[in-house]
């Protein structure tokens, strides 16, 4: 089954360019279009697409808002793509702490993009880890968030767990932390599931940046 797609952009251009070299890939379709962040909810409900590519800025609703909109609306919502023309953009960073899965630069090459998509769309790996860390720097609070730190404490976090979480904060893939932890996939899996399920995380990048937040991983 190909990963299916709703481009969010209030500029017509960017949606009919992200469309033209997404549904250039033959195991992506891009299943509707929508203009600003307050169509999002019904097209979701609608076309159920396993991927939103969302502006964060926007309008009337932008990808902040819309993104924690979705997330509290939809029943098993899906992966959120943010799409920014700046990286250093304290809005991407709302974005992924709202609960965005992985952003994207618009001026990103083809393959860039394709990539981007597959890669949030799988769940296995973060996506862009040291732009995340780079913002997390910017404005993570340096590592005094005390919610965050709470959420640590209060996630008694096995040794190998806690080991997993720097190594996804790292960006490795399940395979690649398998292959450095000497286990098995599955075994890797399993400690993400945990890792997530303790700290309340919905994926990777939020169990990511409540790592830096919290001063668990350094982001310099």
């Amino acid at each position: 089954m190909p990963v299916t797609v709703l481009l969010v952009d209030d500029e017509p251009l960017v949606r009919t360019g992200l469309r033209a070299v997404l549904e250039a890939q033959p195991d992506i379709e891009v299943v509707g279009e929508a203009a600003d962040g307050a169509a999002v909810i019904p097209l979701v409900r609608r076309l159920r697409p396993d991927v939103v590519a969302m502006d964060v800025r926007m309008p009337l609703l932008d990808g902040i808002d819309a993104t924690r909109a979705l997330l509290r609306s939809v029943d098993a919502p899906p992966k959120i793509l943010v799409v920014t023309t700046f990286e250093n953009d304290e809005y991407v960073y709302g974005a992924l702490r709202a609960g965005a899965d992985g952003f994207l630069l618009k001026r990103a090459r083809p393959a860039e993009i394709v990539h981007a998509v597959r890669l949030v769309a799988e769940g296995e790996s973060l996506l862009f880890p040291a732009s995340v860390r780079r913002l997390a720097a910017e404005y993570g609070n340096g590592g005094g968030n005390r919610a965050a730190r709470a959420v640590l404490e209060r996630a008694r976090l096995t040794e190998r767990e806690r080991e997993v979480l720097r190594l996804m904060a790292r960006g490795l893939t399940n395979a690649e932390i398998a292959a450095r932890l000497v286990v098995g996939t599955e075994t890797v899996k399993s400690h993400v599931s945990a890792v997530l399920a303790k700290l309340g995380a919905r994926d990777r990048t939020q169990a990511v940046i409540a790592a830096y937040e919290s001063g668990f991983v350094a982001p310099g």
